[in-house]
């Protein structure tokens, strides 16, 4: 108890000095709060899954943001994109956070901000890239498999049944519908359109006036930078000792995780674990996949 009470009287002594001190005698050190957004872009959250979404980022957003003493808040994206639902939700709440505490948030992109990715990029007042960096690729996207033909080969019969007749629509086990691409193509239009509409808000005078943009191509940061997509190239240590002194710290703020996190299924936890190791292979193998088509 004497060691615990000397403790905080240290403590106290050490807070008073510190408010003694004339500010211009105190140290001049800023510190920078860093969120890393990484992953695909999914509702799914897991502890063991390499996965981004509101839910995994908020509380380490919440308190990079509440950080008064920090001029502002550094974001690190690596994401080839995923829900453009949590793209969106993600990217709105880091700018009602910017607003709420006055903060500039400077984007720092490693080796992907593709899509989704680069929507919540665009949350940045300066997003920063490597020149070897891919960005870009606004557009929106849908891919499947058909299996009509395999399950007549292997005798297979599939049964379906509804109240309504649009209720299925690009059923992989039934031969594709007309009616249900047009469909399908339709909604992709329109939240093309909503990504277009922020990236222009966001981007505004600096994007160059190339009809390449919105087609769903990608750049390097290199050539990113010439089309207005970024706004500059380095890296975050680099970038913010340059423009707030080399004496910076940058603090990484990370969202609480824990292997037991969630509740598990079924069998208990040795069953939860088993089964959320098998939903991380198929995120894994899914975002693999998503990257290749960027050659990463």
């Amino acid at each position: 108890m004497l060691c615990l009470l000397k403790l905080q009287e240290e403590i106290a002594l050490v807070k008073l000095v510190k408010y003694l001190i004339p500010r211009f005698l105190r140290s001049k050190q800023v510190e920078v709060p860093v969120v890393r957004l990484q992953g695909m872009i999914t509702a799914q959250a897991s502890p063991l899954k390499n996965t981004l979404s509101l839910s995994k980022c908020a509380i380490a957003l919440e308190k990079a943001f509440s950080n008064k003493k920090a001029p502002v808040v550094a974001l690190v994206v690596n994401s080839p994109g995923g829900s453009p639902v949590q793209s969106r939700l993600i990217f709105q709440r880091i700018r009602d956070l910017a607003e709420e505490n006055k903060k500039q948030v400077l984007v720092f992109v490693e080796d992907i901000a593709a899509s989704g990715g680069y929507m919540i990029a665009c949350a940045g007042d300066k997003i920063y890239a490597d020149p070897s960096s891919i960005v870009g690729s606004i557009g929106v996207i849908s891919s499947s498999f058909g299996f009509p033909e395999l399950l007549k080969k292997i005798g297979i019969e599939r049964r379906v049944h509804t109240s309504g007749k649009s209720k299925v629509s690009l059923d992989p086990f039934l031969p594709e519908k007309k009616a249900d691409v047009e469909h399908l193509k339709a909604l992709q239009l329109e939240i093309h359109e909503t990504f277009i509409t922020l990236v222009r808000e966001r981007r505004s005078e600096r994007l160059l006036n190339d009809n390449s943009l919105f087609t769903g191509l990608f750049w390097t940061g290199l050539k990113g930078k010439e089309l207005g997509l970024i706004d500059g190239l380095g890296d975050i240590r680099s970038i913010l000792k340059e423009l707030y002194g080399k004496e910076t710290q940058l603090r990484l703020i990370s969202s609480p995780r824990g292997l037991f996190s969630c509740k598990a299924m079924g069998g208990g936890i040795q069953a939860g674990l088993w089964a959320n190791a098998v939903d991380a292979f198929i995120t894994i193998t899914e975002e693999r996949a998503t990257r290749a088509r960027y050659g990463l």
